[in-house]
């Protein structure tokens, strides 16, 4: 069986971050917003049991960067945290049933 769940992760992460904004300044509340979905993202894969230790330093960088005042670096980590936990999400989901097909029978 031939598995593509790496390029449904790799797309998944492609996807999130190619439509993050990033034409202007990223606000506080711009950040925060972008840090509260990567917060429940990440609650949600951990929930799972899959939360990826990439998707927690993400979440750190963020709130470094955003004490640091720097909020485009800490909107854009914040970005990548929960397109990281939804990555996960997906690979949690699809290996829920995809390790059946791997069992010798």
């Amino acid at each position: 069986m031939k598995r593509s769940l790496p390029l449904a992760i790799l797309l998944a992460l492609l996807l999130a971050l190619g439509l993050a904004p990033a034409a202007r300044a990223a606000s506080e509340a711009d950040y925060k917003a972008a840090y509260a979905a990567a917060e429940a993202a990440a609650k949600e894969a951990a929930g799972m049991r899959n939360q990826w230790t990439v998707t927690v330093s993400a979440l750190a960088a963020a709130k470094k960067a955003a004490d640091g005042g720097d909020f485009d670096r800490a909107a854009a980590a914040a970005r990548e945290a929960e397109a990281l936990a939804k990555a996960s999400i997906v690979q949690a989901t699809s290996e829920k049933e995809a390790w059946k097909a791997m069992e010798i029978r």
